[in-house]
């Protein structure tokens, strides 16, 4: 389905605006959160399962890109970023996401590997925070996703020097064109380039959030109970991998 956008396709300097002043407007947003309520006792002992149960909900709730997450970042002196990105798996090790590794996230997790993911799911009025310490997936892992991906995307991925400057977008287009060309014609098989693969978010806790009236929301932390790094993965089984214990309380809201 497309969307459009306001101004998509138009000079933004062009547009003209309603009279309203969203700076101003703003201020009087709000809306109010009212769902089941949740406590300790009533959230599933593995925090990995809760999750999962709550991003089938929100499949089932039919939010756009449900699997959709800002990550946060920070560089090796503590300045921080944030991102959308797309959750790619969820297992006994953690979050799973792909990206370029020469990008600004990339080059930062390899620098400082640690990360936060925040989920949002408005129509359940849902939220829940990731921490944990952040490594890189296999390498056979990465290759297998790369193959599964859409051509346009693999391609997609090979052509961009992500986060660099872009002096050129025609150039840019052309290329992908050239190689999605080569392709159809059968002279050109994409390949997983070296700077290209997944990360995966092993947590130290997470944190899940249910809306309620008035401000008084439900949270509940779950806190890995050792800070010790898991041995590093080796291959893409996780049916040997050990879920890691946590412990779980309300905190206020």
């Amino acid at each position: 389905m497309d969307v459009e956008v306001a101004g998509s396709g138009e000079d933004e300097k062009a547009r003209v605006t309603t009279g309203l002043d969203v700076g101003k407007h703003v201020t009087g947003m709000r809306r109010v959160y009212k769902g089941e309520p949740v406590s300790a006792a009533s959230l599933h002992e593995d925090p990995l399962k809760q999750f999962k149960l709550w991003l089938q909900d929100a499949v089932e709730a039919e939010e756009n890109e449900p699997n959709a997450m800002t990550l946060a970042t920070a560089d090796e002196d503590g300045v921080p970023n944030a991102r959308m990105v797309l959750l790619k798996g969820v297992d006994k090790r953690g979050f799973r996401f792909f990206t370029n590794y020469d990008s600004q996230k990339g080059r930062e997790l390899t620098g400082n590997p640690r990360a936060t993911l925040v989920f949002w799911w408005q129509s359940l009025s849902r939220s829940v925070r990731v921490h944990g310490q952040v490594e890189r997936v296999p390498d056979a892992e990465s290759d297998e996703y790369f193959e599964s991906r859409p051509i346009g995307s693999q391609i997609g991925a090979i052509i961009s020097t992500q986060s660099k400057p872009l002096h050129s977008r025609r150039e840019l287009n052309e290329e992908y064109q050239r190689l999605m060309a080569e392709c159809a014609e059968g002279r050109y098989v994409p390949r997983r380039p070296a700077h290209w693969g997944g990360f995966i978010v092993r947590p130290l806790w997470i944190e899940f959030w249910q809306g309620q009236p008035s401000r008084l929301h439900d949270r509940i932390r779950y806190t890995r109970c050792t800070t010790t790094d898991a041995p590093p993965s080796t291959d893409g089984d996780t049916e040997d991998v050990a879920s890691p214990a946590f412990t779980k309380e309300a905190l206020y809201p």
